[in-house]
């Protein structure tokens, strides 16, 4: 029977998306899943409904996958350590070596129509102005090992595709929960700056770095994301291509702090700082942190200088478009009042 090879089971886009990929064929998918996980997975495909046709491989994509891959006709690659504190280290075990092994079995694998590999946006690292979906090794620096190891994993991507592998690339900006229900794995990223808000009375204090107005944050929904990837991994002439699944139309910093207040019920008090004097407070001022909860990496993410070209999303996703920030911040703010059992803490 034909199968699906599958990495990234069960976490928060991967346990949606198989769900998808399932209901829409008869295949058997194949979830390399580490040992510690297992249980969690055996729960999460009861979940989703196709725990008959879920068949687990304990592994780990830092090690070579052994795996009958005579039936495979699809992999999707979504496993990788979402950190942006991340050790270069486990970085390139996880995110470079893993991403060698994947694509080495999608290599042995005799009936493969495709490789779906799940990227970043932010393999753009600091690169000033305008990144297209074609761009990737553009002397760029990065603000830390996650996006550095992703940049390189997605390089043994493209190298794989040059050399006649069929694979689709994907890479959403900073994802976020779902737009009606708001549901989430983890917070991170814009909930950071959610969580500290709602600690505070309804007059609030917000350390704000740069000039707000001159850059943007780019966030999208996971069920945008999943949408596009589920359309965009049915089309044959998305193979070889690269997807950015970013807003097209991105809030200024300034504009996603405002739709940020409003969603709360904050009034906001901005202090203006520098992003040295905002990161070093973090990491070096006693009680700094442990206040605000906001790691000093997330701090670069409100001057970034890159903006993200979605030509080929936009025009291979047809109706299918981002939802406006503004209109679903209200249920993300929601889930974060109803849910703080929900940590920052990513699986790995």
């Amino acid at each position: 029977m034909p199968s699906i090879f599958f990495t990234g089971f069960p976490g928060f886009l991967g346990s949606e998306m198989l769900r998808r990929i399932l209901g829409r064929s008869d295949d058997v998918a194949i979830c390399l899943v580490q040992p510690k996980f297992r249980p969690l997975a055996e729960e999460r495909a009861r979940a989703i409904g196709f725990a008959n046709r879920i068949r687990f491989v304990e592994g780990d994509i830092t090690q070579p996958i052994a795996c009958d891959v005579s039936d495979v006709r699809e992999v999707w690659h979504f496993a990788a350590v979402y950190d942006l504190g991340v050790k270069r280290d486990v970085g390139m075990r996880v995110n470079v070596d893993g991403t060698r092994n994947v694509l080495d079995l999608g290599s042995r694998a005799p009936r493969l129509e495709r490789v779906h590999y799940v990227s970043t946006c932010y393999v753009s690292g600091r690169h000033p102005g305008r990144f297209t979906e074609d761009d990737l090794e553009k002397g760029q620096t990065f603000n830390n090992f996650y996006e550095e190891t992703k940049y390189l994993a997605e390089i043994e991507v493209r190298n794989g595709i040059a050399a006649g592998l069929p694979a689709t690339i994907y890479r959403p900006s900073v994802v976020v929960g779902d737009s009606a229900s708001g549901a989430t794995q983890k917070y991170d990223g814009p909930y950071f700056v959610i969580q500290w808000l709602l600690r505070q009375p309804r007059l609030a204090i917000l350390p704000v770095v740069g000039r707000p107005s001159r850059y943007t944050f780019n966030m999208v929904p996971r069920d945008f994301v999943m949408n596009a990837m589920e359309h965009l991994s049915a089309r044959r002439d998305a193979i070889g291509k690269t997807y950015a699944l970013a807003d097209p139309e991105p809030l200024t910093v300034d504009a996603t702090i405002r739709a940020i207040a409003s969603a709360t019920g904050r009034t906001i008090i901005r202090v203006p700082l520098t992003l040295g004097i905002a990161k070093a407070a973090i990491d070096y001022v006693p009680g700094v942190y442990r206040l605000m909860r906001i790691p000093s990496g997330a701090v670069n993410y409100f001057v970034h200088p890159t903006q993200y070209d979605t030509t080929n999303a936009t025009k291979d996703l047809g109706a299918i478009r981002a939802p406006r920030v503004r209109d679903y911040l209200p249920n993300l703010v929601e889930f974060v009042s109803r849910h703080p059992e929900v940590g920052a803490t990513a699986m790995a």
